[in-house]
């Protein structure tokens, strides 16, 4: 089989020799072999578990995380073909970005004037309108829109980042096979819990104090037996993850 030398790896993966035996050293990835002048080798499977540890860093996962999530999957097939979703995903979001902004910039250009669905493709706060009343009363609703509508387009579109993250992190986390109660799943339960917090009109809403116990746990089921909200966490799999954490946070 063939094999690299630490530095040929270093310079493929765009990383360095110190990092490898940094990886090396807490385990996420061992060298294949050691020459005798104690030169570290790596075989195939070496290449395609790095390209697996740079993926999930790129997700956002510490090396502890990383360890965990490679020694829960030994499919590496398997492994592989959620990592390609998940870029396939992101790339599909980055997509609709590029169009928004290429629409933006020719419009700007030909002094037309702007539309904001088409600026902030992707995100029509009135589509929910006749639920949020059914659940929450015609207040929250109000009480919400006056929110939204009252931000400039610049705390808009943080706003919209803010919880692209958010569903970017979640989808990663679940993907990733991590514990729904383990420290990185709650820290994103925390997270979501102080974005529920900050939207007006909702149980416990426009307060820095954490949302109703009830109102997250509706919310959690919601997700996973709804569709159109299931795939803001890339389906099912994933809402059933944000369910499970979430119920363990709160």
């Amino acid at each position: 089989m063939r094999e690299w030398s630490i530095q040929q790896l270093a310079r493929a993966a765009g990383v360095t020799s110190r990092t490898l035996r940094h990886y090396g050293d807490v385990g996420v990835l061992h060298p294949s072999r050691t020459g005798s002048n104690g030169m570290r080798f790596y075989d195939e499977d070496a290449l395609v578990r790095l390209q697996r540890i740079l993926l999930l860093r790129d997700l956002g996962l510490a090396l502890p995380a990383i360890r965990d999530v490679l020694a829960g999957h030994d499919d590496t097939a398997s492994a592989l073909r959620t990592h390609l979703d998940l870029l396939e995903h992101e790339r599909r979001q980055l997509d609709r970005r590029i169009a928004a902004v290429r629409t933006t910039l020719a419009k700007t250009e030909r002094g037309e004037e702007l539309v904001a669905d088409e600026v902030f493709d992707g995100f029509d706060h009135t589509q929910y309108r006749d639920e949020v009343i059914e659940r929450w009363g015609k207040d929250a609703y109000d009480s919400g829109d006056r929110w939204w509508r009252g931000m400039d387009d610049a705390a808009r579109h943080d706003w919209m980042k803010q919880v692209e993250q958010l569903n970017h992190d979640w989808i990663a986390a679940a993907r990733a096979g991590l514990d729904p109660a383990g420290p990185e799943a709650q820290d994103l339960a925390r997270r979501h819990v102080a974005w529920l917090s900050s939207i007006p009109g909702t149980p416990g809403g426009g307060t820095a104090a954490d949302s109703p116990r009830e109102y997250v746990l509706g919310l959690a089921d919601m997700y996973v037996e709804d569709e159109r909200f299931a795939a803001n966490y890339g389906g099912r799999e994933g809402a059933e993850f944000v369910r499970d954490a979430l119920t363990y946070y709160v």
